[in-house]
């Protein structure tokens, strides 16, 4: 039990000229005398992260199903997080595939992925496809924070990253967050842009800039109030706080080396101040994700890695293949073995996702455990662009909801994607009889 002398609201904020920081959960939080289990009704946090063109065959799925199962060399990286992991194979991602009768699908559905519907063929303006469960889940627990969901991006919708075609707009392709059947959200791939819009409070554009040309930190602004807000907490909860603006201030001088790099590089096909460092550029957005659930800025994320037809390179991953050129391997056991270690450097940066999440925390758990991170693709084999045998992973405990460790196989092309949506909007209270192309909840998840 915590008995605490102030009881402080959970939306409690330090403010300066244009700058609004929302503090993490703190023990002075909880009423005096409340046990901390009863105290602490922490919500589940939801991200959905979508990566294009599948995995390499043989080097994903676990040999045994159960909990008595062994990773593959591409889902090694999530060993470490091994109870907080749910593999799941064998599942169908139908709602990729073209209708019957009509061509030209395939590579311009990302959209469909959280919510498991086909999409409208057109290029116009009348695009259609289906609410995705990211948005559900907003509507449902974030409309009082201070962002209901944040979209976040690795790669700019207008770079020659793919060529929308095929009679399909590029709205399918450009976002997997809608939220309404008719309007997608825009994926933001500025880490800049993301900081400014979670801690930044009425500041015009022009005194954002002059912030930071003056190499100002968001910081200087609410010292006064951060250091007048701290007399009232005890000695844990003043260091929770210190070592949140501090993380705060790290993202700061992150995002001012990757200012200054673009300044060096003119030449730069990303946008200004966006790293030209895949890596650097992803675990700045994670850690601003992390930051915006531990203040309890916005409750929902979603993640797009990269758009089809991407021929981006990424040097971490010990092939400098191209992304989209890997997924084509010819069934050659060498290229196959190249096009796995992309698949393991992506699963590598879910699993800092992970353990960042896991390293916060909250109340009598961590923010990892108060998470559900949706992780998947739309082809099984990228090869021959098949829809089925797709690989997805479920990773955090949902607040308890989600027992980890399993391996859960389905019959191959017969269970869709749009089981296992339905029945993660079970986890957020939201019971739908159907979503897409669901027929049922998702055996044995639960």
């Amino acid at each position: 039990m915590f008995v605490t002398k102030k009881h402080i609201s959970r939306r409690a904020v330090v403010r300066g000229a244009g700058a609004a920081i929302a503090l993490p959960f703190l023990d002075s939080m909880i009423p005096a005398q409340t046990p901390l289990k009863k105290a602490a009704a922490f919500p589940t946090r939801f991200t959905g992260i979508f990566v294009p063109h599948g995995m390499a065959p043989g080097y994903w799925v676990p040999e045994k199903t159960g909990e008595d199962f062994a990773f593959k060399p591409i889902m090694k990286p999530l060993e470490p997080f091994r109870d907080h992991t749910v593999i799941m194979s064998g599942l169908w991602s139908r709602s990729a595939e073209p209708p019957p009768g009509v061509t030209g699908a395939d590579h311009w559905v990302a959209a469909a992925y959280l919510c498991a519907e086909k999409p409208k063929k057109t290029a116009g303006a009348d695009i259609r496809d289906g609410t995705t469960i990211d948005q559900l889940i907003a509507q449902k627990i974030g409309q009082d924070n201070l962002l209901p969901s944040l979209q976040l991006g690795l790669e700019d919708p207008g770079a020659n990253s793919s060529n929308c075609g095929e009679g399909y707009s590029c709205a399918y392709t450009n976002s997997i967050s809608w939220m309404t059947p008719t309007k997608p959200l825009p994926m933001e791939i500025n880490p800049q842009v993301v900081f400014e819009r979670l801690f930044g409070d009425g500041a015009t554009s022009e005194e954002r800039a002059a912030r930071r040309e003056n190499d100002r930190s968001i910081l200087d602004a609410v010292l006064q109030d951060a250091a007048h807000f701290k007399v009232q907490l005890g000695s844990s909860d003043r260091s929770r706080v210190d070592g949140y603006l501090e993380d705060v201030r790290e993202i700061e001088r992150r995002l001012e080396i990757a200012k200054k790099a673009a300044s060096a590089a003119p030449a730069t096909t990303v946008p200004y101040g966006v790293p030209s460092s895949f890596d650097e550029h992803i675990k700045l957005q994670f850690d601003l994700q992390a930051l915006a659930f531990r203040g309890d800025i916005t409750r929902v994320s979603t993640v797009l890695f990269a758009r089809d037809l991407t021929a981006r390179v990424y040097p971490e991953s010990g092939t400098n293949t191209g992304f989209h050129a890997a997924s084509h391997h010819a069934e050659n056991p060498e290229r196959i073995k190249d096009y796995a270690k992309i698949n393991t450097y992506h699963i590598k940066c879910l699993a800092y996702l992970a353990e960042k999440l896991k390293s916060i925390q909250e109340g009598d758990g961590t923010l990892l455990d108060h998470s559900l991170i949706l992780y998947g693709t739309n082809m099984g084999d990228s090869n021959q662009h098949l829809h089925y045998d797709v690989p997805h992973v479920l990773v955090g405990k949902a607040s308890g909801q989600l027992q980890g460790g399993r391996h859960l196989a389905y019959p191959s092309k017969t269970v869709t994607t749009g089981n296992l949506l339905l029945s993660i909007l079970d986890f957020y209270g939201i019971r739908l009889e159907s979503i897409g192309d669901s027929a049922g909840r998702l055996s044995g998840l639960v």
